[in-house]
């Protein structure tokens, strides 16, 4: 039991069992109002209660001696949000009901749908269900019925449609984290049947770096359906990027509840992760400066005085000796335990497991101080020269990607050389990022050389914390590139590698003749490998098994990827052999440097279950024995 949750729940017990009742009535037809002694529910906004109330707790003592008493109670250790308040206030409407005239004055039900689209989401995000006694339908009436609004904000019981309340007109602003949260969680609850939220991890601050994702089929991996994701603030000070995906991830929800066929074909048949703010506690920084003054290096770097954007494992140095060598190891380069001896912020640490953990295809990350799409590799292959082309093996891929972006934005594409970005005019808006300038340990050399995932840099206007009268026309010119480099996830081929009786094949080896780059096979062996337009020669081989080669042709105006599916014959005798699994280690060593960590709280532990199947949040309600509130577990 953690010590707070230990020291809470002792003292709830200490404090019912010495509390003596204060009413108990023979029933309801004799139940008069009394005075309200609810301590949890004194901000009420009435002073009359009655007993029983509306689950049929019978007095004060047996109310505080309740799981739904003890919950109300501790919402400030469990949710951490701007909800806290609105839910007692909502759960102190049944348990300590209103009363006037000697009759209860039930709550209206507008009032609790409204409290569960904006709210529901924050019990999501530590596995608990909502709790039964704010069920709208069961303990709430309408209007008809004389009721009122427990949380005073809720006026309208019409309930119009949430995603033409929100998102019709989207705000153009610069928004806090809480308001950020807050968004997020609402665009989950207006859109949740193709949207759910979660957290990767902690700043240093213990802010949660929260990701909204858009599928068919939230929350879940579809066979064959590819993964996305967006990065943005990762310098706390480049806020641009930050709110282009709120707005984003608006115009998604909004776009897809709406009927537009583009966008809900891109969510049908793509997994879209956006983590609009890597750097949460630069980003503050930056904000108190405000927009048009910050200065140039303000909230950049995370609180540890960390660049996030040099702090990944510099695996493109390991690149360049190995490619030297005979069989050298060029793909899927292992982290250095070197690595962990140094400084690595939990913000970068989060991302990596992130990224380890859900098979990304496809990755753009968001910064701005000047205007191109940079692509791999950013470190120079020549230590000694600063601005040298260094071209990874799927170089002309990358440049099909960048080019996609570029080519979308308005400006950026533009061939005056007198603007923003005008320097890279000649090359179509896009650059090499070791020839614009050389650095080692970023996020996009990282994604290339560590994993499956192929991420360019958008770097989106000359200001990077510009004022917010140009945060409307700044979407307007990225709108379509962001939707159109999304849609880039669905080029070259995809495919399932089986063995000869029909079994999936994790970690088998999906090579492009001419390319020195190797995709792996995830589970149920899917694999994507992006490809440019042309004929290829692609092959699979997994250890204990044949090579198989097929020869494709991708035509330059094909709509989708192409599906190629091989099935590799097992090797007699039949060699057991273990497919390539060196991740699951590295994850493992990530996890125990967190876990040995002063202080850390191991953020896995939070949103998964543990105690014996029990949530981490179980041991709030440990001291009240068989009246545990199992309603609680999502399970059930």
């Amino acid at each position: 039991m953690k010590p707070l949750a230990s020291a809470l729940a002792v003292l709830l017990v200490t404090l019912v069992r010495c509390a003596p009742p204060r009413c108990e009535p023979g029933d309801q037809a004799q139940a008069q109002c009394m005075n309200n002694y609810l301590n949890y529910c004194s901000g009420v906004s009435y002073s009359k209660i009655m007993f029983p109330n509306l689950i049929g707790q019978i007095s004060r003592a047996e109310t505080e001696m309740s799981a739904e008493y003890v919950l109300i109670s501790v919402l400030d250790n469990l949710l951490n949000g701007e909800c806290n308040t609105d839910l007692r206030l909502m759960g102190c409407s049944i348990l300590a009901p209103r009363c006037e005239n000697n009759k209860i004055v039930k709550p209206c039900r507008y009032a609790c749908e409204a409290l569960k689209r904006d709210c529901q989401h924050s019990f999501e995000l530590i596995q608990m269900a909502w709790p039964y006694f704010m069920d709208c339908d069961r303990f709430f009436v309408g209007e008809e019925e004389g009721c009122y609004d427990p949380v005073g904000k809720y006026q309208d019981s019409s309930l119009t449609d949430e995603s033409e309340v929100l998102f019709s007109t989207l705000q153009f602003k610069y928004h806090s984290y809480a308001e950020m949260t807050k968004l997020l969680k609402r665009t989950v609850s207006v859109c949740s049947s193709i949207t759910t939220m979660y957290t990767i991890g902690r700043s240093f601050d213990g802010k949660d770096l929260y990701v909204i994702e858009f599928s068919s089929n939230p929350g879940e991996h579809e066979l064959l359906e590819p993964e996305f994701k967006y990065v943005a603030n990762m310098h706390g000070n480049e806020a641009l990027g930050r709110e282009l995906l709120l707005y984003l991830a608006q115009y998604l929800c909004s776009e897809y509840l709406s009927g537009n066929q583009r966008i809900q074909a891109l969510i049908n048949n793509t997994r879209i992760h956006l983590l609009p703010s890597m750097n949460p506690d630069g980003y503050e920084i930056a904000s108190e400066e405000g927009p048009g003054y910050n200065g140039w290096g303000t909230g950049r770097l995370n609180v540890q005085s960390i660049d996030l954007n040099r702090n990944f494992p510099d695996l493109t140095t390991i690149f360049y000796q190995e490619r030297r060598k005979r069989g050298g190891r060029v793909d899927h380069i292992p982290i250095p335990r070197s690595y962990w001896n140094g400084k690595v912020a939990p913000e970068t640490r989060g991302v990596i497991k992130w990224i380890k953990k859900i098979p990304f295809v496809l990755s753009a990350s968001l910064h701005g101080g000047d205007l191109v799409t940079s692509y791999p590799f950013d470190l120079s292959r020549v230590p000694e020269e600063n601005k040298l082309f260094s071209p990874t093996p799927d170089d002309q891929i990358f440049k099909m990607l960048a080019k996609t972006y570029a080519d979308a934005h308005p400006i950026m594409s533009d061939k005056t050389d007198e603007r923003c970005g005008g320097n890279f005019a000649e090359k179509g808006g896009i650059i090499n990022g070791a020839q614009w300038y050389s650095f080692a340990g970023g996020m996009q050399d990282f994604n290339y050389l560590h994993t499956n995932c192929f991420e360019t840099t958008l770097e989106l206007g000359c200001e990077k914390y510009p004022p917010e009268d140009d945060l409307y026309p700044a979407w307007q010119q990225n709108k379509e590139a962001l939707l159109t480099y999304m849609e880039m996830v669905h080029r070259g081929i995809k495919g399932i590698v089986k063995d000869d009786k029909g079994r999936g094949i994790k970690g088998a080896q999906i090579k492009v003749r001419g390319i020195r780059h190797n995709i792996l096979s995830v589970a149920n062996g899917e694999y994507w490998r992006l490809l440019p337009p042309g004929t290829h020669f692609v092959s699979a081989y997994a250890r204990g098994h044949t090579r198989v080669l097929k020869r494709i042709y991708l035509p330059i105006k094909m709509e989708g990827s192409g599906r190629v599916d091989f099935v590799l014959r097992r090797i007699e005798p039949d060699i057991y052999f273990e497919s390539v699994n060196e991740g699951s280690d590295e994850l493992d060593l990530i996890e125990h440097l967190e876990r040995t960590e002063p202080g850390y709280e191991d953020e896995e532990n939070e949103y998964s279950s543990s105690r014996g199947g029990k949530p981490w949040w179980w041991s709030f309600f440990a001291n009240l024995g068989p009246n545990s509130p199992d309603w609680l577990l999502r399970n059930n």
